[in-house]
C-alpha cells in the first residue's frame, strides 16, 4: 500500500505544514553542520538538500523510486542511489556525516540499519539525526500503540511509537549531550561511534 511517505506532492504539502510550525529551524539544524562526504538517508522528496553548505558533497538514497525522482528534481547537482539503510550500497567507513530525518521511523529493521550506518561511518564521524520518538508518558504511549496499526498503514511506514533514540544507543552510538535536544516526542542530537 503506498502511503503519504510515498506520494511526493502529499507528503511535500505535510510537510510544508510542519515546517511553518518550526520543523523547517530542525531540519536547517541537521543539514547545516554536516561535513566532508555525507550520506543524506533517506532522503525523501530531498526537502534537506538545498539546506547543505555550498560545496557539499552528498548522496542522496532513498528506497522509493518515484520519491527519489521528486528529489532529483529538487536538487539535480547531487548524486541519488536506490536503495534501503538496511543493505546500504557503500563501503565501510565511506562517509564522514550520515544524516536521517525522519527515517528510522519507516526503517523495516532499524537495528541492522543502524549496523549499517556504523559500518558506513568514518571513525571519527557523525550521525546527525532527527527523529520522532515514543513518548516517556504512559498516557501518551499508550496513545501511540493504540493508532500505530492504522497510521502506519496510512502513511506507508512509519511507526510512532518507536525508541528510535535508545535503538541508536543499542547500536553502539554516543549521543553527545550537548547536541541533543527535545520537544515533546521530537529529538535531534549528534552521535559517534563508540570506540573500544
Amino acid at each position: 500500500m503506498r502511503g503519504i511517505e510515498q506520494i511526493p506532492w502529499l507528503y511535500d504539502a505535510v510537510n510544508r505544514l510542519a515546517e511553518m510550525a518550526g520543523l523547517d529551524a530542525w531540519r536547517r539544524w541537521l543539514a547545516g553542520d554536516a561535513r566532508g562526504r555525507i550520506l543524506e538517508l533517506g532522503a525523501g522528496t530531498g526537502r534537506n538538500l538545498p539546506l547543505y553548505p555550498e560545496g557539499s558533497r552528498v548522496v542522496a538514497l532513498e528506497p522509493d523510486r518515484g520519491v527519489l525522482a521528486a528529489a532529483r528534481r529538487r536538487a539535480p547537482g547531487f548524486s541519488f542511489v536506490l536503495g534501503r539503510a538496511e543493505h546500504l550500497p557503500f563501503r565501510a567507513n565511506a562517509f564522514e556525516t550520515v544524516v536521517s530525518g525522519f527515517v528510522f521511523c519507516s526503517v523495516d529493521d532499524p537495528a541492522r540499519g543502524l549496523r549499517e550506518v556504523g559500518r558506513v561511518l568514518a571513525p571519527q564521524g557523525e550521525l546527525r539525526m532527527m527523529e520522532h520518538v515514543r513518548a516517556t508518558g504512559r498516557l501518551h504511549a499508550r496513545l501511540q500503540d493504540t493508532v500505530q496499526p492504522m497510521w502506519t498503514w496510512m502513511t506507508g511506514g512509519c511507526r510512532p511509537n518507536r525508541d528510535t533514540e535508545q535503538a541508536v544507543r543499542d547500536a553502539g552510538f554516543v549521543i553527545d549531550d550537548t547536541t541533543r535536544h527535545a520537544d515533546r516526542t521530537l529529538r535531534r542530537f549528534v552521535a559517534k561511534k563508540r570506540v573500544g
